[in-house]
């Protein structure tokens, strides 16, 4: 077997990673960890993917009728004596350590490892409306869903701006384009393009206040990078797997990107998904792609810009207004010991009285799955200002954009983890690569994702 090869190290690192590898195989693995450098960093990377899927949701005490439901389940005794107890019971019946089980696992090894969970998603789809195509386009995989759309970590990435350098240098208020507690204003929105973006981004660089969108590998700059080519309807790979980057709609958006660029801060191609936040906070930018968690921090460390920031969808393009969104999951594990309690807990997780529990222990920042769903009063009233985040749950002509799609989620999730959009604008604008030579360079890429 070839451990040289790129791909073939992935794969492995990530059933290491997950756990699904048999006691014989890993102790193999770890032999080649040992003797290749190139295999303890795919480990690493998939580590470092993970890490953040570990963290527990808020402690929550299920009702005495929950439990025994649980007990009728598994036929034996759980003791909701604490929350610690509680998290330690769920580890055999979910068969993982408590928290989502990353979308990029499921893709790789449904159905091998993950058990189908249509009979728990399509009554949650009667009862609280359809989820977005964006989430299904990941959950749901050769006809099944193979995990539940979660709502702990689900988040949209649009637009987090200044408020008042949008007064003062594009001219336009956010408040009023996008006003708390009622509808966006059709007038405002209509004009809200692409093309406004780049001309707002334009003044407000003269301003010395440019916007901070990341043009990095890293996930927040992937996904709105992501979400521009596909309000421009450039698909590298269609739904049927044919590979369509050598399209006049990929030029399109690339050309986007080249005008965009030039309004950016330089370093925007080195920017990790902490690098936006940061900008932000310091008061450097006017806007940034992200969910609220650039805003809680600076309403606890610069609390004098968070009283000026207002999140709101993304622009609309030729084909629609795509905002870009990044959807967990929960997932069963076929070597899980008990699937019917975990069935039981996930059916639990997902009624309307635990999503409100979530998103409000998020402060907003967490956007349950399905459309019936998004109308908890928290959005319209965190603050300052109040109802910053009253747009951000999707609604109305947002489409949820996820980077890659409408590929196949097996390959999109290479172009994903590879950063493929966001490596073509920097050839073609910081490498000066000719368009046509770095449109063949992705064709290339895209073949060698479909070959693995």
């Amino acid at each position: 077997m070839n451990y040289d090869h790129a791909k073939l190290l992935d794969r492995l690192a990530a059933e290491y990673v997950f756990g699904t590898m048999s006691a014989r195989v890993r102790s193999r693995f770890n032999a080649i960890q040992r003797a290749l450098p190139a295999a303890r960093e795919a480990v690493h990377v998939w580590e470092q993917r993970l890490t953040p899927l570990a963290h527990p949701i808020p402690p929550e005490q299920p009702s005495a009728a929950t439990w025994k439901a649980i007990e009728r389940k598994i036929g034996g005794h759980a003791s909701p004596t604490s929350v610690s107890t509680w998290l330690a019971w769920l580890k055999p019946v979910l068969g993982v350590a408590f928290g989502v089980v990353a979308t990029l696992g499921l893709v790789r090894m449904y159905p091998t490892a993950i058990v189908p969970v249509d009979d728990i998603v399509q009554p949650l789809i009667a009862q609280y409306g359809a989820p977005s195509t964006g989430v299904e386009y990941l959950g749901k995989q050769e006809g099944h869903w193979i995990a539940v759309p979660a709502t702990a970590g689900s988040q949209m990435k649009g637009p987090c701006a200044r408020i008042d350098l949008f007064k003062q240098h594009v001219g336009l208020d956010l408040t009023k384009m996008y006003p708390a507690g009622a509808p966006p204003d059709k007038t405002l929105t209509d004009k809200w393009t692409w093309d406004a973006f780049l001309v707002a981004a334009e003044k407000c660089h003269k301003a010395g206040f440019p916007f901070g969108v990341g043009m990095g590998g890293t996930a927040d700059s992937v996904d709105s990078v992501g979400a521009i080519f596909a309000a421009h309807g450039a698909q590298l790979i269609d739904a049927k797997g044919n590979i369509t980057v050598k399209s006049d709609a990929t030029r399109q958006a690339m050309e986007y990107c080249k005008k965009l660029v030039q309004f950016l801060p330089p370093d925007v191609f080195a920017w990790d998904d902490a690098s936006n936040n940061k900008w932000l906070i310091a008061g450097k930018g006017a806007l940034i792609m992200n969910p609220p968690s650039a805003y809680a921090v600076a309403k606890r460390d610069n609390p004098k810009i968070a009283e000026q920031l207002w999140t709101f969808p993304s622009p609309k393009g030729p084909k629609g207004r795509f905002n870009p969104g990044l959807p967990f999951f929960w997932g069963i594990w076929k070597f899980s010991k008990n699937k019917a309690a975990a069935r039981s807990l996930l059916v639990y997780l997902s009624q309307r009285s635990s999503a409100e529990k979530l998103v409000n222990a998020s402060g907003g920042f967490d956007i349950p799955a399905f459309a019936g769903l998004r109308d908890f009063k928290i959005w319209g009233e965190v603050a300052p200002p109040k109802g910053t985040l009253y747009h951000y749950p999707p609604s109305g002509d947002q489409i949820v954009s996820i980077a890659g799609a409408p590929a196949p989620a097996a390959i999109a999730t290479q172009m994903y983890t590879q950063a493929t959009v966001t490596k073509m604008i920097a050839k073609f604008t910081q490498g000066n690569e000719p368009m046509e030579k770095v449109i063949a360079w992705a064709g290339s890429e895209l073949e060698g994702f479909m070959r693995v």
